[in-house]
């Protein structure tokens, strides 16, 4: 399968690439980013084939279905990550919560964070081509919290790659700061900047875009790629999911194959609803893809009204701060789907230069016939963190979002399938004032209080970091990043 320009082609790049290039070198023209230029189709016969497939055997099918430029042994590799989730053998654990409300939990990896799900498997893939090649590769992540603790853990000490993570100063969780900044091998690097996640990810795709960037890394004899989502690689481990979830809901007999279900995503950057998206395309029977977001519902107003406008729109900081994004790199690939590379480049220069732009009408009711989306404050998010608490569900602020969503935006009475972005351990501060009040409480004692108030213990890896010593201490303004990163190297 060949991968195509969201954006149209410059007449400098070549206009199709392999599933590999699109990997190694993820930005494409005119500040674009690479789509399958078609999907395959599973549709039944695949999901009644895979009925009682384990969660490995799902994903090598599924992956074997694009076709990928990726020999058979660095799929198997990439894949046996898995073995190291808290269950090997169902490392995405699907929970009933209510009557037709079902938690798809995708944060049993090592960083207890979905973002783990794609980057543990691609890190084996990326750094695997990058030996094959001979390169040596600079890794750029942004992260509103979760991305760079899981980009950094799977980079750790890979041969032929080096990252520099991005992450807002102040903008995380402690936990997901210490996660990042106690990191400590020598091919990685953690830059705090002042700023929030909407400047961290538009200077790493200043960055990609660069010629002049590229020229000082090759200087360095040094190429240049990416673990945001921007990266399809990324992306295509994200499809999976949704797949293994249904089959899931087919195997608890909760539905009978073929039943459409609800999609409940927390989204920020919309990379894993992109995920949705696209399994609903392959044949997943999807009746829509339901869209929550917190008080930065910039998602909310575009499906809603068609309108994506950042004119006079600060992030707001929330308690679901992996949400607290303003610019939505997957929405791209959702334009170009159904509107075209012409018609995705003109909305998005005009989002770049005039921060705004608006649908048509009918281009409003294709997208809505997709999606519908809500929004959840914080006061709400904790409303439904301790309502789900009292009948025996542990869950985590952006998981919340979706409660909204679910109760607000569902046209029929179908099963709901929440997709649980987070472990409890994440953010502790506001799940422990959602249950008992306390104000203030730094990480390690919250985590003690809910810890209690669960009947559980905190998970060995997170209580290791509040003694693990800082690593990583820079924190810089974001003019200075380019300098900062060529520096490291």
């Amino acid at each position: 399968m060949n991968f195509t320009e969201t954006r149209g082609n410059d007449g400098r790049r070549p206009a199709s690439v392999s599933f590999s290039e699109a990997i190694l070198s993820p930005m494409s023209s005119f500040g674009g980013i690479y789509v399958p230029e078609d999907l395959p189709e599973l549709g039944l016969d695949f999901l009644n084939a895979h009925r009682t497939a384990d969660y490995k055997a799902l994903a090598r099918d599924v992956l074997a279905a694009f076709e990928p430029d990726i020999a058979p042994g660095v799929i198997g590799r990439a894949l046996a990550t898995y073995d190291a989730f808290d269950d090997p053998a169902n490392p995405v654990p699907v929970i009933q919560v209510r009557d037709d409300l079902y938690v798809s939990e995708l944060y049993h990896g090592p960083t207890r964070a979905f973002k783990d799900m794609a980057l543990q498997p691609f890190g084996v893939v990326l750094s695997e081509l990058a030996q094959q090649q001979g390169g040596h590769y600079l890794i750029l992540a942004a992260t509103s919290g979760d991305t760079g603790p899981a980009a950094l853990d799977t980079f750790r000490n890979k041969a032929n790659v080096k990252v520099a993570c991005l992450y807002p100063d102040g903008g995380t969780s402690d936990v997901q700061r210490l996660q990042m900044v106690t990191e400590d091998a020598p091919n990685l690097k953690v830059i705090g900047i002042h700023g929030d996640f909407d400047d961290a990810q538009s200077a790493l795709k200043r960055l990609l875009a660069s010629d002049a960037f590229r020229a000082k890394l090759q200087e360095k004899n040094t190429l240049l790629s990416a673990a945001n989502s921007v990266n399809f690689g990324r992306i295509i481990f994200q499809v999976i999911y949704h797949i293994h979830s249904y089959l899931e809901l087919v195997r608890q007999g909760a539905i009978d194959m073929g039943d459409r279900v609800y999609l409940d995503v927390p989204s920020g950057n919309f990379g894993n609803a992109l995920g949705g998206y696209y399994a609903l395309k392959m044949g997943l029977p999807v009746e829509k893809i339901l869209i929550a977001s917190n008080r930065n519902n910039v998602l909310t107003d575009l499906i809603n009204t068609g309108r994506y406008d950042l004119r006079d729109r600060p992030v707001i900081g929330t308690t679901s701060p992996a949400m607290d994004i303003l610019k939505s790199s997957n929405v791209e690939r959702i334009l170009w789907d159904l509107f075209g590379a012409e018609r995705t480049k003109a909305l998005m220069e005009q989002l770049d230069k005039d921060k705004h732009y608006e649908l048509t009408a009918e281009e409003l009711a294709r997208l809505q016939a997709i999606f519908a989306a809500d929004f959840c404050d914080d006061a709400e998010g904790k409303a439904y963190i301790q309502q789900a608490f009292e009948n025996g569900y542990l869950m985590d602020p952006h998981t919340a979002t979706c409660f909204k969503a679910y109760e607000t935006r569902r046209a029929k009475p179908l099963k709901t399938i929440v997709y649980s972005t987070a472990e409890w351990t994440k953010f502790s501060p506001t799940i422990a004032n959602a249950l008992t009040g306390e104000v203030g409480a730094r990480d390690i004692d919250a985590l003690r209080t809910i810890a209690q108030a669960a009947k559980t213990t905190i998970p060995a890896p997170i209580a290791r970091l509040f003694d693990k010593p800082i690593a990583q201490t820079s924190v810089i303004d974001k003019e200075r990043i380019e300098e900062e990163v060529l520096a490291f190297l």
